[in-house]
This record gives C-alpha cells, sequence and structure tokens, in this order.
C-alpha cells in the first residue's frame, strides 16, 4: 500500500509499505479520508518524541471502509463503513479499572504511538470501531474524531442547556467545541482569538457567535460588559500554547475571571508552560477546575447528531488534498494558519 510516512520529523515522504496484517482481533479499514490534527503537527516536529519513533505513519483522525475481518470480530460486516476511535488503554491502571479511560497511564493512539492513518490501509481492533451512517459523506466521518472530542469536554464540564459559554482558543478543538456547544444550549457563546479568520468561521457558521479578538479587546471586559457582570457558566480553554500579549493575563486565569459564581473552567490546552494562576480566583468563586483529555465514547453521540443534520462539518474544513502531498499540506498549516483550519487528506 501508499502511506504518507513521516520518515525524520519534520519530513514526509509518499512511499510503499507493507500492507497491515491483521489478528483475529482486527479489521482492516480501507481508508477514505483522513484529517490533520493539531497534535499531528506536534508530532511533525518531534515534540512528542519517546512516544513517536520515526519512520512511521501518523494519523489518528480518519475513517474508511472494512475490507478484511478478523476470525473473533462480531458484529461488523465487509463494506461496513467505520469511524475508528485511536485510542486504546492497560485496563489495570486505576483509572482503567474505574472505567475513566481518558485518563489511562499508559494511553495510547494510533497514528502516534503506533502506525495511524495516513496511508490507504490501516489495522483497527474491533472495540475501536463505530458504524458511520450512510446519510454521513466520507468527508464528515473522517472529522468524527475531533467532533467527539468538543463532545467529550462539553460532557466533562457538565455543559447544559441555557449555559452561556466562552471558548478562548478558535483553532480545530475550539471550533469542536463550538460544534458540541450548539446542540446543547442556544444562549450565547464567546469565542476568542487572536486570528481573525478563525472568529470569523465561528460567527459566520452558528448564531449567537460573539467574537472577540484578544489583540483588540480585553476578554474578561467584554464578556463581564455583555452579560451585566454575570459572567459565563462555562469556560472552555483550548489554547494549548498561549502567545504573550503586553498587559494580558494568561488564558486559563482570563477563563476564571470570566466566569460566574461557582461556574465551570475546562481545560483542554496542551501547553509545556506553567500557568500561573491565582487560586483564590478560583476559590472565591468556588468555582470547578476540569480537564478533558481525548475522548470517551462520545464517537455514538458525534454519529447521532451528524445524522440528525446538526452539526455543520464543512465549516471546519479548508482543504481537501491528496494523501501524497501530505507535506505540503502541513507547510500550508505551518505557514498560513490564519487561512488553513483542518485539511483532509484524501485516500480512495
Amino acid at each position: 500500500m501508499k502511506a504518507a510516512v513521516l520518515s525524520e520529523y519534520g519530513k514526509f515522504i509518499w512511499t510503499e509499505v507493507p500492507t497491515p496484517i491483521i489478528s483475529s482481533d482486527d479489521v482492516l479499514v480501507k481508508i477514505s479520508y483522513a484529517s490533520i490534527c493539531g497534535s499531528d503537527q506536534h508530532v511533525f516536529h518531534g515534540e512528542f518524541d519517546g512516544r513517536t519513533h520515526v519512520p512511521f505513519i501518523p494519523g489518528h483522525e480518519f475513517a474508511g471502509q472494512i475490507v478484511e475481518i478478523g476470525a473473533s470480530v462480531k458484529g461488523y460486516n465487509m463494506g461496513d463503513r467505520v469511524a475508528v476511535d485511536p485510542i486504546f488503554w492497560c485496563g489495570e491502571c486505576p483509572a482503567c479499572k474505574l472505567g475513566h479511560f481518558p485518563a489511562c497511564r499508559s494511553l495510547k493512539l494510533l497514528g502516534i504511538d503506533t502506525d495511524g492513518g495516513f496511508a490507504e490501509y490501516v489495522a483497527a481492533r474491533d472495540f475501536m470501531l463505530f458504524k458511520v451512517d450512510d446519510s454521513i459523506p466520507d468527508t464528515h466521518a473522517a472529522l468524527i474524531e475531533v467532533l467527539s472530542i468538543g463532545f467529550h469536554a462539553c460532557n466533562r464540564a457538565g455543559l447544559k442547556a441555557g449555559d452561556t459559554v466562552a471558548i478562548f482558543g478558535t483553532g480545530k478543538v475550539g471550533q469542536c467545541i463550538l460544534q458540541a456547544v450548539r446542540t446543547k444550549t442556544d444562549q450565547p457563546v464567546f469565542m476568542v482569538d487572536l486570528l481573525e479568520n478563525r472568529l470569523h468561521i465561528a460567527e459566520r457558521t452558528w448564531a449567537d457567535v460573539i467574537p472577540i479578538n484578544a489583540t483588540r479587546q480585553s476578554p474578561v471586559e467584554t464578556i463581564m460588559e455583555l452579560t451585566n457582570g454575570r459572567g459565563v457558566d462555562v469556560a472552555f480553554e483550548a489554547i494549548g500554547h498561549a502567545v504573550d500579549i503586553p498587559g494580558a493575563l494568561h488564558p486559563i486565569r482570563q477563563c476564571i475571571q470570566s466566569l460566574r459564581p461557582a461556574g465551570t473552567v475546562c481545560v483542554l490546552g496542551l501547553a509545556e508552560q506553567p500557568a500561573p494562576l491565582v487560586m483564590k480566583e478560583l476559590i472565591f468563586k468556588e468555582a470547578t477546575l476540569r480537564t478533558s483529555r481525548v475522548t470517551h465514547g462520545e464517537f455514538a453521540e458525534t454519529i447521532q447528531h451528524l445524522t440528525q443534520g446538526h452539526l455543520r462539518p464543512d465549516a471546519l474544513i479548508s482543504a481537501i488534498m491528496p494523501g501524497s502531498e501530505a507535506q505540503q499540506a502541513f507547510m500550508l498549516l505551518e505557514q498560513s494558519p490564519e487561512d488553513y483550519l483542518k485539511i483532509l487528506l484524501k485516500f480512495a
């Protein structure tokens, strides 16, 4: 088969590699499209070194069709369209024994810890599979994983009908949180970023989205003014590595200051830098600080909303390119982040 192989950090090559040989618990999936994730960009630069070992095949957001089935696999047929949840857990650590698999001490992902979906075929365990309704286009199916991250974040935050929301960071994950938010509450959503085009994507896709460019406005002051001093019920941080803005607080602290009393901050951004907090700001509000990582079965929720037409995944797709052009796709995302949000790689 052909695959986009990360031959060294910063360099993809399109080359022939062996087609995976499946075990009795696996299926072989012929990939239609794969989506480039923000984590893939970190992998590209070697920032997951220790977990990734070049050369290998990245890619953990993808969907396709079953073309081979292991002897022990039940409930799936040749030709079934599936999305693949890329996580696999140890089953033995304290989190796993509680059934809290996203917190597994040795959690692994296809496309990071093992070869993944930037290829014509991938082997996947049966427990990773979610059937995709025929009404869902292949391009949308490739986004089920990242959309599910948005739903998992909303579930972790306890978001409910009537809640007002702030989302700090309107990149790939922030936009997916917004998609999930709009299935749960119709109240105003404040979107905070530095890049105008990403704010425009959110504003033109959904009603009652209030864009805030943090280089021009104080997010906290704007949110408090427009909520009449109340603050939001839930604030999400999906920035990761924050850009320093003179005079501005760290985004997580801005999330806390934007909250109503007893509100919730949910943090998703995988930053290496410390986040300086003033804990009494959190304590005086008796607010909740939660985190969210990957997904916990939300693929089914995402597929249901896609089938019912509640989501708008086309808003996330900036370009579709052949898998053979993975290197060019990554360079576009690096060099023009304002113009490119999600790029899909086509393999079928």
